[in-house]
């Protein structure tokens, strides 16, 4: 067998070989729909992320406060009723182990919660940032072609 039966027979065989993951050698024919006629790959849902931004700020942080007091008062009461005794000292320690967790939990939420809100900020200035570098391609002024 020579080479341009080879090359033939490789040729016939290349579309069976491909697979819907990846093309590049042209568009999704579903619109714009990801693998498989499925949802898009990257959606952003503004509406959503403002409310749970809006959730952690009304709800998350406010209850885990009250929680966290709640727990810090009666702990100051446990440690009342024991004093004098080791299990007052064991407590002190679990209420300021406690209130590291609820300081980097309430930091956590906050950072959640503003990432949420940023995302969107974020996306819109990376949109603007495309729309500007496409608007700027165009057909080269002032230069010779050859």
């Amino acid at each position: 067998m020579g080479f341009d039966e080879d090359w033939a027979g490789i040729r016939s065989g290349a579309p069976a070989r491909t697979h819907d993951g990846m093309r590049l050698d042209g568009t999704d024919p579903g619109g714009g729909a990801g693998p498989a006629g499925g949802a898009p790959d990257l959606a952003t849902a503004p509406a959503r992320k403002k409310a749970a931004a809006r959730t952690i700020e009304t709800e998350l942080e406010p209850r885990t406060g009250t929680a966290a007091r709640r727990a810090d008062a009666a702990t100051a009461e446990a440690v009342a009723g024991f004093d004098g005794w080791a299990t007052a000292s064991g407590l002190k320690t679990v209420e300021a182990t406690w209130d590291k967790q609820v300081k980097a939990l309430l930091a956590r939420l906050a950072t959640e919660k503003e990432a949420l809100r940023g995302t969107a900020v974020a996306f819109g200035l990376q949109e603007l940032d495309t729309r500007s570098r496409i608007a700027g391609v165009g057909p080269a002024s002032g230069i010779d072609r050859y």
